[in-house]
């Protein structure tokens, strides 16, 4: 890394102008003491997060040039190496002298891109009068990277693409009680969220081009945090796994079945192979993998998953028509929801299906886009039965996105998907 480079970075970031923030349910934790770390897949809205956070600390009186902001994906600080962290602070105090004893603000972008990085995190942390705040599209920050080697001088939290409620927040419209206009353009909101997805980038963008930007994400994405970092060989696989995932989204994936599948379409793998290539999108937030809830933990494991991904927009990457599958778009919603505040979630089968629960028997939740067919309502009802039956104290919930007269009568624990999406505590 040259340290003219950097000293150019360092200062054009206290010479610019913060970019406008929009508001999220989101606010980063600042003077825990603590290293705080924010995972998730890329273009989520870590980096305006961090933006946010800064035009805090500017509001508290903090002097801009004693806050640093890098990107490690930024051509100017390229190649770095671990050792060369230490010219970070060095050209701090060599441009700006008067912030040698002054408390520093650090945030550092896509960190992953540093290998050893966690090392000087530490130890700057332990050494100087500084707050460090990063992030990174790895899981691997949250599970191994930050946790392990801070020992316990850390917090990592997970950054998600905009709920439903935040993207109504970023569209700047209000939700009116009582209002069957207001209701009407609320459901067609949902529609297009389920079509276009969260991503920041996206529910602000002009319709024409969001199937074009989200190409663009699925490519980076693809390239950048899937093949490059796990040095994939076997790319025309891999290209074919994310894809499938996408259009499947809400499905259970049996990595067996999906094992003999790829072998009848010419590919030559081990079985082996598409569970660790499963394990790369995983851990590169793509995709999420829920058990089925068993007690015994053999029988989870001899289990197929259910599949959902990162964000309902990115099928349309993968799909010609993103108004396909919106039932089990309409699904994924629901756990993303949930997934942002919990973690030990779950589905179940027994001849009926239940699309989601807890370890613990507090809640379960099945979706469905319509209830106006009186066999889909008998469906529904019959793996209602079965969730009240299995988990007793539980509090069920029946999503639904278009109305049935009646339903709340025939269904008492029927409720509009929406509405679910809409309230900061779901239960």
């Amino acid at each position: 890394m040259n340290s003219d480079s950097l000293k150019y970075v360092i200062r054009q970031f206290v010479d610019r102008k913060l970019p406008e923030c929009r508001p999220r349910d989101f606010s980063l934790p600042m003077g825990t003491g603590k290293v705080v770390g924010l995972a998730g897949v890329r273009r989520s809205g870590k980096t305006f997060i961090f933006f946010a956070a800064i035009q805090r600390l500017v509001e508290q009186g903090v002097d801009r040039r004693c806050i640093v902001y890098l990107n490690f994906e930024d051509d100017r600080l390229h190649p770095i190496k671990a050792e060369e962290l230490d010219l970070v602070l060095r050209c701090l105090h060599e441009v700006y002298p008067e912030t040698l004893h002054q408390r520093t603000y650090m945030f550092l972008d896509e960190v992953q891109n540093v290998e050893g990085w966690e090392r000087w995190v530490r130890r700057i942390h332990d050494t100087e009068d500084i707050e460090v705040y990063i992030t990174g599209s790895s899981s691997r920050l949250l599970t191994r990277d930050l946790s392990t080697s801070m020992r316990g001088r850390s917090i990592t939290l997970e950054i998600f693409p905009l709920s439903f409620r935040e993207v109504l927040e970023f569209r700047e419209i209000e939700v009116v009680p009582h209002s069957a206009e207001n209701e009407s353009l609320i459901r067609s909101e949902l529609e297009t969220y389920l079509a276009w997805g969260g991503f920041p980038e996206i529910v602000l963008a002009h319709e024409t081009l969001r199937p074009l930007i989200l190409e663009e994400y699925a490519s980076l994405m693809f390239y950048r945090d899937v093949v490059e970092r796990y040095g994939v060989r076997n790319e025309r696989l891999m290209r074919e796994l994310l894809r499938y995932c996408f259009r499947n989204t809400a499905g259970l994936i049996n990595i067996s079945k999906l094992y003999r599948d790829f072998g009848s379409m010419g590919f030559s793998v081990s079985k082996n192979t598409v569970f660790e290539y499963l394990s790369y999108l995983e851990d590169a937030f793509l995709v999420f993998f829920l058990p089925k809830q068993e007690q015994s933990l053999r029988k989870q494991a001899h289990n197929p998953r259910k599949l959902h991904v990162i964000d309902p927009g990115l099928v349309a990457a993968f799909k010609a028509n993103p108004g396909r599958d919106v039932g089990h778009k309409l699904e994924t919603s629901v756990f993303l929801e949930m997934r942002r505040k919990r973690k030990d979630l779950y589905y179940y089968i027994d001849n009926r299906e239940i699309d989601l629960c807890d370890g613990d028997g507090t809640f379960f939740i099945n979706t469905c886009w319509s209830l106006a067919d009186a066999e889909t309502r008998r469906r529904e009802s019959d793996a209602m039965a079965l969730g009240h039956a299995r988990w007793p104290k539980a509090r069920g919930r029946l999503l639904f996105h278009e109305y049935s007269p009646g339903i709340e009568k025939e269904i008492p624990t029927a409720e509009p998907a929406w509405q679910f999406l809409l309230r900061k505590e779901s239960f």
